[in-house]
């Protein structure tokens, strides 16, 4: 199983946007799309899907399982108010969005249920987002390392998340990168655009290729179908070992997505 290199983010876009975006970048050639619950456009995701022509074979379709639905007996429920949202009969990969605040709900139990949903075909492949290392450790330890697609999670030049990939990567999971352009601060960035200017590139096609060269799935998202073509295009942007140790220096520890009430303790 791989996960696809590169997708298109919906978080934030509702309504004709939503629909707007998926649309075009389905047109440009993406075909890795990302939802969520609680981003409450998993309708509009599946009209847009609908609309586009593209044979459901084609696509790779992952959705995420919001906190309120993380039980037993919620999860699963939840997954099918999803496919029908969606307009589908199964998706690709199925998430838990945050890990159950103050464990209320017990990982090995919200596990067990994405096992159980995988088993009833109406979701081909499982994983996680927002784990630090000891809940990724634990997942593992649940489940094993083999049934765990992806840890989705906030890498950007910014936050490196370095602990969290040595131990990813020791521990053989895959890691998919949101908020890589860091609410577009990446495509303001001095440095970034230096770079982008020594490969004829965008900053935001850097900050992509950084992100994919160390392995990791992106899934930057647009309103504009123009910066979805570009986006898109990073992946024929070949950084060096200049550019890369240039990039490292970047790093802040600066995270954007720190919900209070609902973010692990992160490493």
């Amino acid at each position: 199983m791989s996960i696809p290199h590169f997708g298109v983010g919906t978080f934030r876009l509702k309504g004709q946007t939503a629909i707007d975006s998926v649309k075009s970048a389905l047109e440009v050639g993406y075909r890795a799309v990302d939802t969520a619950q609680i981003y409450d456009n998993e309708a509009e995701v599946g009209k847009a899907i609908a609309e586009s022509g593209v044979p459901r074979d084609e696509l790779f379709i992952t959705t995420k399982i919001w906190i309120d639905n993380l039980s037993a007996h919620k999860l699963i429920p939840s997954l099918q108010a999803s496919l029908q949202k969606l307009r589908t009969d199964h998706v690709d990969l199925t998430l838990i969005h945050w890990p159950s605040p103050g464990g209320a709900v017990p990982l090995a139990e919200s596990l067990q249920a994405l096992l159980e949903a995988r088993a009833q075909g109406i979701t081909r492949h499982i994983g996680v987002s927002n784990f630090n290392t000891a809940l990724l450790g634990e997942a593992i330890a649940a489940i094993g390392r083999e049934n765990i697609a992806t840890n989705q999670v906030e890498i950007s030049p910014y936050l490196q998340n370095r602990k969290l990939t040595a131990f990813a990567r020791k521990q053989r999971i895959h890691l998919t990168s949101y908020m890589t352009l860091a609410y577009g601060k990446a495509v303001q960035d001095p440095l970034l655009r230096q770079i982008a200017h020594k490969h004829g590139a965008t900053p935001a096609q850097v900050a992509l290729a950084w992100a994919s060269q160390q392995g990791f799935s992106v899934i930057p998202s647009s309103t504009k179908r123009a910066n979805l073509e570009s986006n898109l295009r990073a992946g024929t942007v070949c950084l060096d070992e200049e550019d890369l140790a240039a990039i490292a220096t970047l790093d802040c520890n600066e995270r954007l997505a720190n919900p209070e009430g609902i973010a692990p303790q992160w490493d």
